[in-house]
C-alpha cells in the first residue's frame, strides 16, 4: 500500500513537472519574435553572441517564467496553509484579506513615493515586499482583533472577518488609485488584476528571500497542519497549542503573499483551486500535500501567463484574468459539491 502511494504522489509530481516544462518550452521559444529550440539552448549557455536572442530571454521571456513558477509555488503553498489553518477548503489568502491589504499598503506606496511598477528604482522594488508585509500583517491584525472570542481563533468567524476586511481595504485602494495621475493610475489597475507582463530580475530578487524562508518553515509544520484538522480539544490533547499554531502559520503565509502581491498584484484562485487538486491527487497529509500544492500552483500560473500571452494576441491579458475566467467556474463546481 505504502509503495503504491508513493507510486501515485511520483507520478503526479512527474506529469506537473512536465506541464510546467511543455509551458516554459512554448513560452520562451514563441511570440513576437520565435526562436527555434537550438537558438535558446545557445543562448542560455552563452554560445550564441546575438544581441536579440540574448535580449529576448533573459530580458523578457526567461524573468518572466521565473516569476511566474514563483508566483504560482508561494500562492499555492500559502493557499493550502490557509485551507489548513479553517479547515474549510474554500478559503483562500484573498478570502482572509491578506491579498487585499498586502494589495492596498502597496498601491499607497506607489501613490505617496511614485514608485511606478515600471519606473521603479532597485531600492523600491525591494522596498515593496516590505511595504506588502505591513499591509498583509495590518489585515492580519483586524483579522484577528475581531476573530479571536475569548481568546480562541474561530474559523468560520475568521472566514467572515477576512471577507470583511477584504471589502475594507478593496475600497480603500479604489479610493487611493483614483488620487493617481492618469499613468500611474493606469499601470496600478494592470497590476492589481494580477499582471507579470513587466517581470524582470530585480523583482526575483526581491520575492525569493520571502519563499526561501517560509515556505520551509510551513513545511516543517505539516505535522501539525494535520493534528489541527481534529477538533480543537482533540488538537490540544495532542500537545498542539492551537491558537499559537494558527497565529504563526497565517503569519508565514502573510509574508509569501505580501511578497507575490508585491510584484505580481493580486492573482486570485490559485490559492483555492491548487490546494484542493492535490488533496485530490496525494491525499491529505500536509507533508505531501503542501509541495504537490506548489506544484500545481506553478502549473497554473505558467500555462495562464501563456494563454493570456498567445491566445488573445496581439493583445495581452493579464494571468489574474485569465486564471480567474477559469477558476469561477471551478469555484462554483466545488461550491455545489461541498453542499452535496
Amino acid at each position: 500500500m505504502y509503495n503504491t502511494n508513493r507510486r501515485k504522489r511520483g507520478t503526479v509530481v512527474f506529469v506537473t513537472a512536465a506541464i510546467i516544462l511543455l509551458a516554459s518550452y512554448i513560452s520562451i521559444t514563441n511570440g513576437t519574435f520565435d526562436m527555434t529550440v537550438t537558438d535558446v539552448v545557445k543562448t542560455l549557455l552563452g554560445m550564441d553572441t546575438s544581441r536579440e536572442h540574448h535580449l529576448v530571454i533573459f530580458d523578457f521571456r526567461l524573468p518572466r517564467i521565473v516569476i511566474a513558477l514563483l508566483l504560482g509555488l508561494g500562492l499555492g503553498t500559502a493557499g493550502a496553509v490557509v485551507q489548513g489553518i479553517v479547515r474549510n477548503p474554500l478559503a483562500d489568502p484573498g478570502m482572509l484579506g491578506i491579498n487585499a491589504g498586502a494589495g492596498t499598503a502597496i498601491v499607497l506606496f506607489m501613490f505617496l513615493f511614485q514608485g511606478t511598477i515600471t519606473g521603479a528604482s532597485f531600492f523600491s522594488i525591494m522596498t515593496m515586499p516590505l511595504f506588502g508585509l505591513v499591509g498583509g500583517l495590518a489585515a492580519t491584525a483586524l483579522i484577528l482583533m475581531f476573530a479571536l472570542e475569548r481568546g480562541k481563533l474561530d474559523s468560520q468567524r475568521l472566514i467572515l472577518v477576512g471577507i470583511a476586511v477584504s471589502s475594507g481595504f478593496g475600497a480603500i485602494t479604489l479610493y487611493v488609485s483614483l488620487k493617481m495621475n492618469p499613468k500611474d493610475f493606469e499601470m496600478a489597475t494592470v497590476w492589481l488584476a494580477g499582471s507579470i507582463y513587466n517581470a524582470n530580475w530585480q523583482f526575483i530578487v526581491a520575492m525569493l528571500p520571502w519563499l526561501i524562508i517560509f515556505i520551509p518553515l510551513i513545511w516543517r509544520k505539516s505535522l501539525i497542519l494535520d493534528v489541527m484538522q481534529l477538533e480543537e480539544g482533540s488538537a490540544m490533547g495532542a500537545g498542539v497549542s492551537v491558537n499559537r499554531e494558527r497565529i504563526l502559520l497565517l503569519l508565514y503565509s502573510v509574508g509569501i503573499v505580501s511578497a507575490c502581491v508585491a510584484v505580481a498584484g493580486s492573482v486570485g484562485f490559485v490559492g483555492l483551486i491548487a490546494p484542493h487538486i492535490a488533496r485530490r491527487l496525494v491525499g491529505l497529509h500536509h507533508r505531501h500535500m503542501i509541495p504537490v500544492s506548489g506544484l500545481v500552483g506553478m502549473a497554473m500560473v505558467v500555462v495562464g501567463d501563456l494563454i493570456g500571452k498567445t491566445i488573445f494576441a496581439p493583445a495581452e491579458l493579464p494571468v489574474g484574468i485569465v486564471i480567474s475566467i477559469i477558476g469561477v467556474p471551478y469555484f462554483v463546481y466545488l461550491l455545489f459539491k461541498t453542499r452535496v
